[in-house]
């Protein structure tokens, strides 16, 4: 059972990173492991509707900063705010020297985590933390890692 479900999780993130780029997808993983390592404050759970509307707004973010203007879009919901605030620093570390053409690659990165998330809860609705769920699962090993430290390493070429 178990293998099954590995299975299947590893087949839905896969269907999440279908024809990305190199740089693209390991920026997919990068915010997937620390999606999965966030830790919110004390009673305040994160579910997938957080993720969806923080993933929503930094795509929206970069998505205007690639046209040249620069508009901080914001999520509505307190938790997903605090999520966005805490991936900013994470994205804009990875792409420090990339420029328009990385405003784009995590738009784009954006925009199909928010899609795998949505997907992943539909499938799932009974469960708020389908996704999130999955995503500790896939990368259950990856909480010592520091994405921060070496995050230029891994994702500018």
């Amino acid at each position: 059972m178990a293998v099954r479900q590995q299975q299947r999780d590893v087949e839905l993130l896969a269907h999440g990173m279908r024809d990305l780029s190199e740089r693209q997808s390991r920026l997919f993983f990068l915010i997937s492991s620390f999606l999965q390592r966030y830790e919110p404050p004390a009673l305040q759970p994160l579910v997938d509707d957080d993720v969806i509307e923080s993933v929503a707004a930094l795509a929206s973010t970069f998505e205007t900063a690639a046209r040249g203007v620069i508009y901080d879009h914001r999520p509505t919901a307190p938790p997903a705010e605090r999520l966005a605030t805490a991936l900013k620093p994470v994205i804009a570390e990875a792409g420090r020297h990339g420029g328009s053409a990385f405003e784009r690659d995590a738009a784009v990165v954006l925009r199909r985590i928010g899609e795998a998330s949505l997907e992943v809860r539909m499938a799932d609705r009974p469960n708020p933390r389908a996704y999130l769920d999955l995503l500790g699962r896939v990368f259950k090993d990856a909480k010592n890692l520091d994405a921060t430290e070496n995050v230029s390493r891994l994702i500018v070429p």
